[in-house]
This record gives structure tokens, C-alpha cells and sequence, in this order.
């Protein structure tokens, strides 16, 4: 299997404009998982298509007009600019997508966001309210802070 890097990351980017780096992708940017991902995790508006096949090979998430716009900062990736999604929204997006990447992926982030000490706890609630996962996210984090 690949291993996905950052000129993936622009790689995806120039073929997906409109593209977002999301949830394991943008986990493993960040340096919250452990996860090597096997594809660039993409979040795109609702109304978007199917990107053709290609590479790197794509995961797609198609994203609600409030959750797409919210959290979304640009990094350099070798001098080209890439969309992104913030850690605290990559983190609530992780929550509300538990069912397709696995609880324990999420678990691992949230124990390696606190760890690393860079918590910023009401804008994680924040967007965990645009995402509607607030309720699963509040005991998960009193768990994990009481440890």
C-alpha cells in the first residue's frame, strides 16, 4: 500500500479545487493518529460530483453548506497552498464519521489531542455543535481529561 504524504496532499488539491483535506488525512497531518491512510480523505459540498478516478486515490465525504465552511484553514505544502480543515473541526468531523473510520481512530485523536497539550476545548465544542455530535463528544472528553 501507499504511504500518503504531503505532495499527495497537493496532488488532490490541484485535481479537487473545491477539495478539503478531512478527517484521517487531516489527522495524520496534524500528528493525531496512528492511522497511515491509503487514500486522501476529501470533504466536498453537498451538491458536488464524483471525482473522476486518478491519483492519489480519493475517499469523499460530501459535507452540508455549514459543516463544509466551517474550520477550513490553507497551509503550504512545498510552497502550494492546501485546504484543510482546523484540528478541532478535523476532530468533530471525526466524531460525526465515526461509523465509516472507526471509534477507535477517533478515541486515538482525542487521547493524542489532550496528551499534546494544544486543547482548545470551546472551539472543539463549537464545532462539535455544527456537526451535531456534541452529546457523544462531552463524556469522551470528561473521560479522557478525569484519566
Amino acid at each position: 500500500m501507499p504511504d500518503f504524504s504531503e505532495p499527495d496532499l497537493v496532488l488532490a488539491t490541484k485535481r479537487i479545487p473545491q477539495g478539503v483535506i478531512c478527517l484521517i488525512s487531516a489527522l495524520s497531518y496534524y500528528e493525531l493518529t496512528t492511522q497511515i491512510p491509503h487514500f486522501v480523505y476529501i470533504a466536498l459540498p453537498r451538491t458536488s460530483r464524483l471525482p473522476q478516478a486518478g491519483y492519489p486515490p480519493l475517499r469523499c465525504f460530501w459535507y452540508s453548506k455549514g459543516a463544509y465552511e466551517a474550520g477550513i484553514e490553507t497551509i503550504s505544502v512545498n510552497g502550494f497552498p492546501v485546504k484543510i480543515y482546523s484540528i478541532e473541526k478535523t476532530l468533530a468531523d471525526c466524531l460525526k464519521f465515526r461509523q465509516k473510520i472507526g471509534m477507535d481512530v477517533v478515541l486515538e485523536a482525542l487521547k493524542e489531542y489532550w496528551r499534546k497539550g494544544r486543547t482548545d476545548l470551546d472551539k472543539l465544542y463549537d464545532y462539535a455543535k455544527i456537526c451535531r455530535v456534541e452529546k457523544i463528544l462531552q463524556p469522551i472528553i470528561e473521560t479522557i481529561v478525569s484519566q
